[in-house]
């Protein structure tokens, strides 16, 4: 089922190649998309000039000073993908920092990135804290999601993630998380491809699980508030102040850290490489390699005929593993097939702050031009 509106003419986008497959995107009157509009929002607060360079400066500098009298100073994610075995490198190696490297450990790793996180702490001599999920509930919630039969199949995990590390940077007393997303090279994901927040994360529960959430870590509206404004804790996308080019990094990473490649990106994660390069482009017309090279494009790391050449065949996927995520589910291939082949639905068929953010568009659009909040994220939702 197509996601696009059967009404709506395609259109691309005359400067990358974001297209009509997206709902919400939008086009100047020179075909340019919105995508590329956010793109050069971020490019015009983080420059790659001496300017940038001094902001960058005097951020280091305010990390260090808040980490005084503790024992660090930045909480770091880490995978084992090359996005966050870079931020810890950065933040350590290049920025000085003391960083706590925290994973979230949901049941998926492959063998390749639990190796990358030990040879990156050890080798940077960083404290490591994993944070295991409770498997049961873990799984009936992913499955929850397969279930409600939208795109945001990853959102349990992408939440847990960021409250983990909120929680941990309060209980350390730490001020900064170092964020390892560069708009330079994986783009800004549209609301209708990936859209996260834990009063929807309950609804999908309520709705399709087995199981009250006990031990898993939500992020509801009052944790926003909480660890932002209370605990003044700061969400810094440090790898947005440096140039970001894939091979030079692989370089780095694989001879100073023993980092290895998985294949694609973020396929460090079993569950996350099934996730992308079977199930959103084949049951929602998702193809995540649009935002990512579209970013490329405008960060002048590729050329556009040579991102539409990537894209011009569907995601390839490796057939072992629906087999192996079906097991992992305890369900069947068959069984399986039957829950992921569920008529295609959207984060608006289910509770959610949505319609709360809606209601708050003037307030939250003045708020994202004083830097209260991010004027990404009002462009994203409401713009």
């Amino acid at each position: 089922m197509d996601m696009t509106n059967p009404n709506r003419p395609y259109e691309i986008c005359s400067r990358c190649i974001m297209d009509t497959t997206v709902p919400s995107i939008r086009f100047d009157e020179n075909g340019e998309c919105n995508f590329c509009e956010m793109h050069d929002i971020m490019a015009d607060q983080y420059p790659l000039t001496d300017d940038g360079k001094k902001k960058l400066d005097a951020l280091v500098a305010k990390i260090k000073k808040s980490g005084e009298g503790k024992k660090y100073d930045v909480i770091c994610g880490t995978s084992g993908g090359r996005d966050s075995t870079w931020t810890l490198y950065v933040a350590k190696y290049m920025l000085g920092l003391r960083p706590l490297a925290v994973h979230f450990d949901n049941g998926w790793n492959s063998s390749i990135a639990v190796s990358n996180i030990k040879n990156a702490c050890e080798i940077l001599d960083v404290d490591l804290e994993t944070v295991v999920a409770d498997w049961d509930e873990f799984r009936d919630i992913q499955m929850a999601f397969l279930k409600a039969s939208t795109p945001d199949v990853e959102v349990p995990t992408d939440v847990a993630i960021h409250t983990v590390m909120h929680r941990l940077a309060v209980e350390e007393g730490v001020k900064y998380i170092l964020n390892g997303h560069s708009f330079r090279t994986e783009g800004i994901a549209p609301k209708d491809w990936t859209y996260m927040e834990g009063r929807y994360i309950r609804d999908v529960q309520d709705q399709f699980g087995k199981f009250e959430l006990k031990d898993f870590q939500n992020f509801n509206m009052w944790d926003y508030f909480y660890f932002h404004f209370i605990k003044r804790v700061k969400v810094v996308p440090i790898l947005n102040f440096f140039p970001y080019i894939k091979k030079d990094v692989d370089k780095i990473i694989q001879k100073e850290l023993g980092w290895r490649n998985y294949g694609g990106h973020h396929h460090e994660s079993t569950y996350t490489k099934f996730i992308q390069s079977y199930l959103l482009p084949r049951k929602f017309h998702v193809d995540k390699r649009r935002t990512e090279n579209s970013a490329m494009i405008r960060s002048g790391y590729m050329e556009r005929d040579e991102a539409l050449d990537l894209v011009k065949d569907i995601y390839p996927y490796d057939e072992s593993l629906i087999e192996y995520v079906a097991e992992k589910f305890d369900l069947t291939e068959d069984q399986f097939n039957q829950i992921t082949d569920q008529p295609v639905k959207s984060f608006k068929d289910y509770k959610s702050y949505f319609p709360f953010i809606k209601l708050m568009r003037i307030p939250l659009y003045i708020a994202s031009r004083l830097g209260i909040v991010p004027r990404l994220l009002y462009l994203k939702f409401l713009g």
